[in-house]
């Protein structure tokens, strides 16, 4: 009978089952340790893959570090790099990095950083921390809420593009005159999201709007919460002496309930009173053309019996409302472009200029020619009303 093995049953058994090899980046290089490299070198020549892998651990064989898996590293990834996907996450982390995906989406952003801003924001509103002005704006309220419920509808629904936004000044006032269309006023919420989001100073958008505005429930305080104050010279002068920015539609209901017919053909520009209020102030006019809200409720139809009984302008027919009922009050998801143009100077004329009515005529025509050539140049490039 051949002479039996020995097999010595000390610390060297744990050597063979792994019960005590490191982990990481030291698994793969780390020589074997003392206690267990007499055991391995007991075994034949023959052998020597089964030695390697015993050195490397019954489990995992023998390869470079960087192919060991996510447990490779001797420490995880910081919860960002498991966020973004740019490091695998640690043990249990897939389910927490898809989590953490979805609330960054959802959230616009790193989840962790906008609950933070939800709480202080919260903070703020209890304590009374916010300021204010004589208009009724709220900034903070506006930043932290308003502008979020607006950016959906801005991003992804209407998905717009903006265009020319270094042409408003990075401070002191600026008076933006745009086309105003679409049936509902949500042009000039979109153009004030793009000012909020894309001027590289962080400016903020005060919309002039009409008196039917600020005699609706609800409508009035979130409007003047938002920034928005009455079409009048006297509010709209304050607001450029004060270094705002100011945004201002001429056509008013003319051009927001003119029939699908006429679209993109602006309306007439009124007696140029905010040429006469930038002359006063001295600041920039800046012409905006708007493509894309003219298509979101395509105005077939005026039923001005039921305009005159709710004291509107005009009740509006289109090919979903009211046939839909308020199902026909969701916008058609057209592709927005917002192209701020070329600032008009006006600080080289005289104080008295706002006084001479030719200056004033011609002064609104180029800005009223400058918009609607830039409709007809977006227009041309614009490839579909969807995409």
């Amino acid at each position: 009978m051949a002479d039996a093995k020995v097999i010595p049953f000390d610390e060297d058994t744990r050597t063979r089952r792994g019960a005590s090899r490191p982990r990481g980046r030291t698994a793969a290089r780390k020589p074997v340790e003392a206690s267990g490299a007499n055991a391995l070198a007991a075994l034949p020549v023959e052998d020597s893959t089964v030695r390697d892998q015993a050195a490397a651990g019954p489990e995992d064989p023998v390869r470079p570090a960087a192919a060991a898996g996510p447990d490779a590293g001797a420490t995880g990834p910081t919860p960002e790099e498991a966020h973004d996907g740019t490091r695998p996450a640690a043990a249990g982390g897939p389910l927490v990095a898809a989590l953490g995906q979805a609330a960054d989406r959802l959230l616009g952003g790193p989840w962790e950083r906008r609950v933070a801003h939800g709480l202080a924001f919260l903070r703020r509103r209890v304590t009374g921390d916010y300021e204010v002005d004589d208009f009724g704006y709220d900034e903070d309220l506006t930043d932290q809420l308003l502008m979020s419920l607006l950016r959906p509808l801005y991003e992804s629904y209407f998905r717009v593009e903006v265009k020319g936004i270094e042409n408003i000044p990075a401070e002191g006032g600026a008076l933006v005159v745009a086309n105003h269309s679409g049936t509902l006023p949500l042009d000039g919420l979109m153009m004030q999201v793009a000012v909020h989001d894309n001027h590289p100073a962080g400016r903020h958008l005060r919309l002039l709007a009409a008196d039917l505005v600020f005699v609706l429930p609800l409508v009035n305080e979130l409007a003047r919460k938002a920034g928005h104050t009455l079409a009048c010279a006297e509010d709209a002068q304050r607001l450029l002496e004060r270094g705002e920015v100011v945004g201002v539609m001429p056509e008013g209901f003319k051009g927001l309930g003119k029939p699908f017919s006429e679209r993109y053909k602006l309306q007439r520009f009124g007696r140029g009173g905010f040429v006469a209020t930038a002359l006063k102030t001295r600041v920039p006019i800046v012409p905006c053309s708007i493509v894309g809200a003219e298509e979101i409720y395509p105005m077939i139809g005026n039923a001005k019996t039921a305009a005159r009984l709710l004291g509107f302008p005009y009740f509006p027919m289109t090919p979903t409302f009211p046939w839909l009922g308020p199902l026909g009050l969701v916008p058609l998801p057209t592709k927005w472009t917002i192209q701020f143009g070329e600032p008009i100077a006006t600080d080289g004329y005289a104080p008295e200029a706002a006084e001479d009515p030719m200056l004033v005529f011609n002064l609104t025509d180029q800005v009223r020619e400058t918009i609607q050539h830039t409709l007809y140049k977006l227009l041309v490039q614009r490839r579909s009303v969807f995409f």
